[in-house]
């Protein structure tokens, strides 16, 4: 591709500090990594054939045989990746000389032929790991995927990327990332769904199915309340019972129960004073004893695990990627000292055995080519997940743009020609190509003879003359992995000074969280310059999360919010662009019109409190009218919402409320819609949300077509935690049902109904 390419920081500057600290390992590293078969091996154990017992389904005895044939370091060599000094070795190797990420072996066993398991990261796309692998299917954003409001496409971009995880050598993988968005500036919006748990609850068990479909262990990740990156490795997050239960873990809840992981990963912050590879609250008492997990937990990479005795004891499987907690010399200290005893230890190892070695009987390897990796089929599917989640948020007459011949188009920005598909952290994924938006609105004018004419935007008073003189004007405006993404510091002593002191630490920061939600001071000076030259002009936003954009919006006439679109982004800005197809996508966030009405955010502490509003509810709560409401997204057409009607108005606690809606396409394109559900809690006698989102379909609707939708909510999902009563409570009362186009009032029909019975509490 002509385009220009993105510098590689993020992960990358491991080349640097691997240079200052690895030397030494160099010299008896390796040069290469290795390809090791995660497949079973013979596994015979005391003349008992364990994988004929596997087959059966015997998973706990299997794994209890083996672990009852394990000397005591062999167990805990099951409970961390690799040994640190080798391990970091093949990491730096890896980074310097190949540019890839290394295969992290965890638990092999060859003396009892258990097969190691091998992690990819993955939110948008398998890592390249194979070293005959030189690119892979790279999909929009997370975020993006969020904005959405398709599942069904969420499950099928898992199925893609697990995939080519599997022609990659990999059986584990670290996605998806279904933290809650608290506050816009997090570094790694990009890679979360959005601020809505229900939404996050959706697309986290669609991912998680997409991903065993193909015998991928999935990793939902960061457990829990990880929404700040400066401070990740210090920050104590203090939250009361009832917001914990009933905002920042239903969606991890639900992903757990209805999609069924394989595995999870723990947060690098700690939750009300316990770190959470250490919170035997979090990992034992919630994850395990509440809502019934049978996996097994991992931590976050590097630094997720401090004190190896309180892992054990919360119930922290597997330290990664390299052992530095989970020491056998510091382990069997402990249990002489009767802190914790060696059954502590089999159980952990028996969790984890027990799950992984039923996917090491899974389909066999090559049915996983490198041949399957990029697909006609999933190049396709990029570029349909990249039109579904653009989102229109402004539109005065502008957009589409006619398709005419003869005309000039003008493509102005420094990200115009940019390939920039979202952060260089562990999210990175190294696509087959890229199309920048110049490349795919230069292609789709090929066929009409138009001319494109890029302008990076540097010289604004060039920038000034080419668009006056152009027919349309695209001006891409936004961020790139510099300015938010993973925070690589790879130094936890600066992570706490610059913790203690509330502000950054010197020397050059790439990625992380963002202080300012305005754009670049060189982006706004651009569209001050350019939108007074040409009034056809669509400005389109590229970047991971909510933007300030109260300077400017005034200014132009359409905004589309295009995110991190992926390898196939600019084919999908084109189609959007010029209509041959109509947006969807609608806001998985609120976007505020003062930013001093989201809740208080710094990235720079070592303690915050999270209260139980945010998002929508916290501007509903509060009687805020946002700049663009939650769930908000113009198309091409009207869709006009008629005949609410509640199919049952009262119902019990073993009842579902079911409604129908009349939703009518009154354009003449064929387009989607996303019908939203929300809940009402005017009539409650305790503090709730206004509402909160219950349910949603996206539909596709034909040209003036009119369809009945049925929508559905349990009654236990209207319930609230009682923390006096530990338990989960569903008032008897009038509810309202709200159903329309956002969650913003104007867009909403209203009906009611009652649950007619007092329920104590719930399984919920």
């Amino acid at each position: 591709m002509g385009s220009k390419k993105l510098k590689k920081w993020g992960w990358r500057t491991l080349k640097g500090i691997a240079l200052l600290v690895g030397i030494f390992l160099i010299i008896g590293g390796f040069l290469y990594f290795r390809n090791t078969d995660y497949k079973m091996h013979s596994l015979f154990v005391n003349n008992v054939d364990l994988k004929t017992e596997l087959s059966k389904g015997n998973l706990e005895n299997v794994a209890k045989q083996l672990v009852s044939q394990m000397d005591f370091e062999e167990k805990v060599s099951q409970m961390y990746g690799e040994n640190y000094g080798s391990g970091l070795t093949k990491l730096a190797i890896n980074m310097l000389f190949n540019e890839r990420f290394a295969h992290i072996y965890v638990g092999k066993n060859d003396r009892l032929g258990i097969p190691p398991w091998v992690l990819s990261d993955g939110p948008r796309g398998a890592r390249v790991l194979d070293k005959d692998v030189n690119g892979v299917t790279t999909f929009p954003v997370g975020m993006a995927r969020g904005a959405s409001w398709n599942p069904e496409l969420e499950y099928e971009i898992h199925k893609v990327i697990s995939s080519e995880m599997r022609a990659n050598k990999v059986n584990y993988g670290a996605t998806p990332c279904i933290n809650l968005l608290r506050h816009p500036g997090w570094g790694r919006a990009q890679e979360t769904y959005g601020e809505d748990s229900w939404l996050l609850g959706e697309f986290g068990v669609a991912a998680v199915k997409g991903l065993e479909d193909n015998n991928i262990m999935a990793c939902p990740k960061h457990f829990a309340l990880n929404s700040i990156e400066n401070s990740r490795w210090v920050v104590d997050v203090k939250v009361d019972e009832r917001t914990l239960r009933e905002v920042y873990l239903p969606h991890w809840k639900k992903t757990i129960q209805d999609g069924k992981p394989a595995s999870i990963m723990s947060a690098y912050n700690s939750v009300n004073g316990e770190f959470c590879g250490e919170n035997k609250y979090l990992l034992t008492d919630i994850l395990r004893n509440d809502w019934g997990f049978e996996g097994f937990v991992s931590t976050d990479w590097l630094m997720g695990l401090y004190d190896g005795v309180k892992g054990v004891k919360a119930g922290l499987n597997v330290e990664m990627p390299f052992k530095q907690a989970y020491k056998p010399e510091l382990l069997k200290e402990a249990i002489e000292k009767g802190e914790i005893t060696e059954t502590d230890i089999d159980k952990l190892v028996v969790e984890s055995l027990r799950t992984r070695l039923k996917y090491a009987l899974g389909e066999n390897d090559n049915n996983y080519t490198h041949e399957s990796i990029g697909k006609q089929s999933s190049l396709d599917l990029a570029r349909k997940v990249a039109e579904e989640s653009m989102v229109l948020l402004k539109n005065d007459g502008i957009l589409p743009f006619q398709q005419k011949q003869g005309k000039t188009i003008a493509v102005i920005g420094r990200l115009a020609d940019l390939e920039n598909t979202g952060d260089h952290g562990s999210s990175d994924s190294t696509p087959i190509y890229v199309e920048t938006p110049y490349e795919g609105i230069k292609k789709h004018h090929e066929k009409l003879g138009n001319t494109v004419v890029l302008n990076d935007g540097n010289d604004l008073n060039s920038a000034k003359e080419l668009a006056k003189k152009a027919d349309e004007v695209i001006m891409i405006v936004g961020f790139t992995h510099e300015d938010e993404g993973e925070y690589i510091i790879l130094d936890r002593e600066k992570m706490v000074e610059s913790a203690n002191n509330g502000k950054a630490p010197e020397g050059m920061i790439i990625g992380g969280d963002r202080t300012d939600l305005r754009l670049s001071n060189s982006d706004e000076n651009l569209i001050e310059a350019i939108a007074p030259e040409n009034k056809n002009l669509a400005l389109v936003y590229v970047g991971g999360s909510a933007i300030d954009m109260t300077s400017w919006e005034d200014k132009v006439p359409t905004i589309l919010f295009s995110w991190y679109s992926g390898m196939e982004g600019g084919t999908a800005l084109a189609n959007i662009l010029y209509g041959k197809v109509s947006p969807s996508g609608k806001l998985p966030f609120t976007i505020a019109k003062d930013t001093k009405d989201y809740p208080y955010f710094t990235p720079y502490t070592k303690e915050i409190e999270y209260e139980y509003y945010h998002g929508y509810t916290l501007f509903d709560k509060k009687s805020i009218q946002p700049a663009y409401a939650f769930g908000f997204g113009m198309g091409y057409t009207n869709f006009v919402y008629d005949s609410l009607k509640v199919i049952q108005p009262k119902l019990s606690k073993s009842d579902v409320l079911q409604v129908e809606v009349n939703v009518t396409n009154k354009g003449n394109m064929t387009a989607k819609e996303v019908v939203q559900l929300y809940i009402g809690f005017n009539n409650s006698k305790i503090d709730r949300p206004v509402k909160l989102l219950r349910d949603f379909k996206k539909v596709t609707f034909a040209p003036m077509e009119t369809k009945k939708i049925m929508l559905e909510v349990n009654v236990d999902d209207m319930a609230w935690y009682n923390p006096e009563a530990k338990a989960w409570q569903i008032e008897a009362m009038d509810y309202e049902v709200y159903v329309g186009s956002s969650s913003a009032e104007r867009d909403l029909l209203k009906a009611t109904f009652s649950v007619q019975e007092i329920m104590e509490e719930t399984s919920k």
